[in-house]
C-alpha cells in the first residue's frame, strides 16, 4: 500500500504545523494512524490511485479533462483583473459588461446547468466504478 504510506507521513506532517499543542497533536496523530486500517482510509487510496491513474492515462479526454476545467475556472476568474482595470478607467463599461455576462449567465436555462452538473459527476463515478471493478485501467 504505496499511496497509503505517502499519504500517512506528509498529513503528520502537516498536523505537526498546524496543531501546536502536544497532547492534541499525539491524539491527532494516533487518530490517523489508526485510520490506516479503515475502510475510509482504503476508500481514500481508491480515489487517489484513480486520480493518479486519470493523470497517467495516455488518452488525452481522460487525462487532461480535469485539468481543462480547471484552466477555464482560472481564465474566469482571472477575467476580473481586465475588468478591475477597465472599471478604473471606464466604469460604466465595466459594469454593462459585467451586467451582459450576468445576463448570459443567468440566461442560460437551468436544466443546462443539471446536465452539466449531472454528466461531470456521473462521469467521475462511473470511471471511479470502472476503475475499482478492474474494467477501466
Amino acid at each position: 500500500m504505496p499511496i497509503l504510506e505517502s499519504l500517512i507521513r506528509p498529513i503528520a506532517l502537516i498536523i505537526d504545523k498546524i496543531i501546536p499543542d502536544k497532547e492534541a497533536r499525539a491524539r491527532a496523530k494516533l487518530e490517523l494512524l489508526q485510520l490506516e486500517g479503515t475502510q475510509e482510509l482504503q476508500a481514500i487510496e481508491a480515489r487517489m490511485t484513480a486520480i493518479v491513474a486519470e493523470a497517467n492515462s495516455a488518452d488525452p479526454w481522460t487525462s487532461r479533462a480535469r485539468p481543462s476545467f480547471l484552466y477555464v475556472m482560472y481564465v474566469m476568474i482571472l477575467w476580473a483583473l481586465p475588468m478591475g482595470v477597465l472599471a478604473a478607467f471606464k466604469p460604466a463599461m465595466a459594469q454593462d459588461i459585467a451586467s451582459g455576462m450576468n445576463s448570459y449567465l443567468g440566461g442560460l436555462p437551468e436544466p443546462l446547468y443539471a446536465l452539466f452538473g449531472t454528466g461531470y459527476l456521473g462521469y467521475t463515478a462511473a470511471r471511479q466504478w470502472g476503475k475499482i471493478k478492474g474494467v477501466d485501467q
